[in-house]
């Protein structure tokens, strides 16, 4: 079957059986993390979702419990610690991954916010990731996937894609062009993440998943009315539309060997640039490592 942009997540599991997997996915409680979480549990998968707190994750993810059942952990992507608890609490399951959807995020905050001296997108949707997947990648299974959810939004990114000399957003600040940076961000490590399983059958990809009315415009003046308006419905996705590449990347067969490719409407797409930069990937890693050991 060919899936497009008018594929949904359930059609893309529609003949999946996943009742021998377990599949963390972050932003679990509400949008196309919810609906990724329901479609991947209604097939039998153990679902690992996270969110801000355990107990309104625990809220979100009882109305979707399979038979495969479910596991909320409390983990703000914005508070190292939160994040390292988030791992030891998964890694304390015992359970094996098989894929891990890097899903939650925040977006277009109207003023500069800043938290351990780093602008809050790039804090919250690259290094709070990054601290959680690398710390998770023990308990990765060998043929396991890793999933990030990046937007076509990149685009927007300073023209190098990552300003390192203005990761506190000191030296000028936009809204689109610093979530555009921390997008870009997602795309470069999980290229840089597939660089290092190689051949060794763990896999890990990026993705655009289409522009959704969901709660991701909270921060935006109107909620993100006016780029809805501007787009007009023939460019939008519902929200169950817009959890399926995210989903065929984490579990559909047809993806198990596809490595460090950026999707969008479930299809290979191309990216940015700067994003498709392998020495930037490289650069970002090692930075990202010497915030990480600071925080």
């Amino acid at each position: 079957m060919r899936f497009s942009a008018q594929t949904t997540a359930a059609e893309v599991v529609a003949d999946l059986d996943l009742s021998r997997t377990t599949c963390l996915v972050t932003g679990a409680t509400s949008g196309i993390g919810l609906e990724t979480a329901r479609v991947l549990a209604s097939r039998g998968a153990h679902v690992i979702g996270t969110g801000r707190t355990v107990e309104g994750t625990r809220a979100a993810l009882d109305g979707i419990a399979g038979a495969g059942g479910v596991t909320a952990v409390a983990c703000e992507l914005s508070e190292p610690s939160s994040v390292r608890a988030a791992v030891a609490a998964v890694v304390g399951t015992g359970r094996t991954l098989d894929a891990i959807v890097a899903n939650a995020g925040i977006m277009a905050l109207p003023t500069l916010t800043t938290k351990h001296g780093l602008e809050l997108q790039f804090l919250t949707n690259h290094v709070g990731h990054f601290i959680l997947v690398t710390g998770l990648l023990e308990r990765l299974a060998p043929h396991g996937r890793v999933v990030m959810v990046s937007s076509m939004a990149h685009l927007n990114a300073p023209p190098a894609g990552i300003d390192f000399d203005n990761l506190d957003g000191s030296k000028g600040y936009s809204p689109f062009r610093a979530y555009g940076q921390s997008k870009v961000a997602n795309i470069l490590f999980a290229n840089a993440l597939a660089q290092r399983f190689g051949s060794s059958g763990r896999v890990a990809n990026s993705l655009h998943p289409g522009v959704i009315k969901t709660n991701l415009t909270r921060h935006m003046p109107d909620r993100g009315e006016g780029i809805f308006t501007r787009i007009g419905e023939a460019g939008m996705k519902s929200i169950p539309q817009g959890a399926a590449t995210q989903t065929l990347l984490a579990v559909h067969p047809s993806t198990a060997t596809v490595n460090g490719t950026y999707w969008s409407d479930c299809q290979p797409a191309e990216s940015s640039a700067p994003a498709r930069d392998a020495a930037l990937a490289e650069r970002l890693w090692t930075e990202t490592e010497a915030i990480v050991r600071r925080l």
